[in-house]
């Protein structure tokens, strides 16, 4: 007989009335203080048994005579002090049973956090939490420490943060903005590759976990030590340095893709299919380099100073094997990932927007040749209406970190239906603005990532009789 899986409910209640072994006992109390609805549901539980315990001692001596109008009198004073008894109970239960006190110093205190979402934690991640030395992994959203020392940090998924102490942490891997007042000059962040000494800034730092580390600094300036040559170079306001760690693993080479019949009746069609293609352009680049990179990259500001960090995404999928009149649902999928690029936090909520490649004499672009004057279906402004259509728009929440994007609707379909060329392209850009030149150029996985989904087509049709 297979085993029944207890409930929470089930649990609590085993717990309240001493039914868990000891090893079940411990495991409890670990996930009552790891969970606060747990907690919560346990300590109104325990509230409920004493407070039916306490009543039930009054009920045993009640009698059915005229003496039960003067004891019922009795009863609810004493439920009352049953009730108030309970209390004390509990909350001296707490106190004593989960309350420990610290053996670790206060070193930052959690003081911000929008739409997080946290992996395996060493620290709690309840806003306002107390934190002491230990990892904080954020997953999605953007997360703000206050160190003792007065410096602010802010986390932007996804992140490894390593605290040390009150002026000291590392940063594993992902993004990082610190604000420093004069009394916490010479706090430091590590990364893999490099070490920033504050000398009274605002600086930002990104990392992967084998390096390919970037400092930019917004205001004041900064020492940058373990550099590879060994060197210290400071930064001043507006400059930034980049290590260069060569994060791309030996001996992987791109697979080339399949048009994939998935199981629910859809078909999926990658860039890395047949005809298929996928790059970006950086205004004013030239140099055609951007085609068989792992990302591509999406970025849009109207500050005249970071124009040139401007950058737009055209792809293209072979639909030449599929019957077009057939089809009746499409999906344009995306995989967002971190682009190491500037900073979320600079970046508001982001809406972005596809675009279809109506002049299908414009397919032909090349990814090894493609630069900013030669994206298809653009001017300088952006997409030209007698060349493009506009398709669908999605958004990404500041500190969005890893995501699956999905845009659909029948304006899609309609388009990919009207092709007669076996091709069809699509235009990405931004067109959300941001209050910083070093603000976040946005990643989508292309057919170059060794891991993350390329962009993708998911097409249905008609059922054949």
């Amino acid at each position: 007989m297979k085993a029944m899986k207890t409930t929470k409910d089930e649990r609590i209640g085993r717990a309240v009335e001493g039914m868990l072994s000891e090893e079940a006992w411990a495991v409890f109390q670990e996930d009552v203080i790891r969970n606060p609805e747990l907690r919560a549901a346990y300590v109104e539980a325990l509230w409920l048994h004493h407070s039916l315990r306490a009543a039930r001692v009054e009920f045993a001596g009640l009698e059915s005579s005229e003496a039960s109008v003067e004891r019922r009198f009795k009863f609810n004073s004493f439920r009352e002090a049953a009730l108030l008894a309970a209390a004390c109970f509990l909350f001296a239960y707490g106190v004593f049973f989960f309350w420990k006190p610290s053996t670790t110093p206060t070193v930052a205190t959690l003081v911000q956090a929008e739409n997080c979402k946290w992996g395996g934690s060493e620290l709690p991640t309840a806003l306002h939490s107390k934190l002491g030395a230990g990892t904080l992994w954020l997953v999605e959203g953007m997360a703000t420490l206050a160190f003792e020392s007065g410096a602010l940090v802010t986390m932007e998924a996804p992140t490894k943060l390593e605290i040390r102490d009150a002026m000291h942490c590392r940063l594993l891997e992902g993004a990082v903005t610190a604000e420093v007042p004069e009394p916490a000059h010479g706090f430091t962040i590590e990364a893999p590759d490099l070490k920033v000494i504050d000398l009274g800034t605002r600086f930002g730092l990104t990392a992967s976990a084998v390096g390919n580390s970037q400092v930019r600094v917004f205001q004041g300036e900064v020492d940058v030590a373990g550099l590879p040559d060994g060197k210290m170079k400071r930064l001043t306001q507006g400059k930034g340095l980049h290590v260069d760690s060569g994060s791309t693993p030996a001996g992987q080479e791109t697979v080339q893709g399949q048009q994939v019949q998935e199981a629910d009746g859809w078909v999926s069609i990658p860039t890395s299919f047949g005809r298929g293609k996928d790059a970006y352009s950086r205004r004013g680049d030239t140099s055609g380099a951007l085609g068989r990179q792992p990302l591509v990259m999406v970025k849009h500001t109207d500050l005249s100073e970071g124009r040139n960090n401007e950058r737009r995404a055209v792809v293209a999928f072979d639909v030449s094997q599929i019957s077009l009149p057939d089809l009746v649902e499409a999906e344009f999928v995306l995989t967002a990932v971190p682009s190491g690029l500037g900073f979320s936090s600079l970046v508001p909520d982001s809406r972005f927007a596809v675009y279809g490649l109506t002049d299908e004499s414009l397919d032909g672009w090349s990814e090894q040749e493609l630069h900013w004057n030669s994206i298809p279906g653009c001017n300088e402004e952006g997409p030209v209406a007698s060349q493009t259509r506009r398709l669908a728009e999605f958004w990404i929440p500041r500190g969005g970190g890893t995501a699956t994007i999905t845009v659909r609707g029948s304006a899609l379909a309609e388009f990919i239906r009207s092709d007669s060329n076996g091709l069809v392209s699509f235009l990405i850009v931004r067109e959300t603005g941001e209050t910083d030149p070093s603000g976040l150029a946005h990643g989508f996985a292309s057919k170059e990532h060794t891991s993350a989904r390329p962009p993708s087509l998911r097409l249905k049709f008609t059922p054949r009789p």
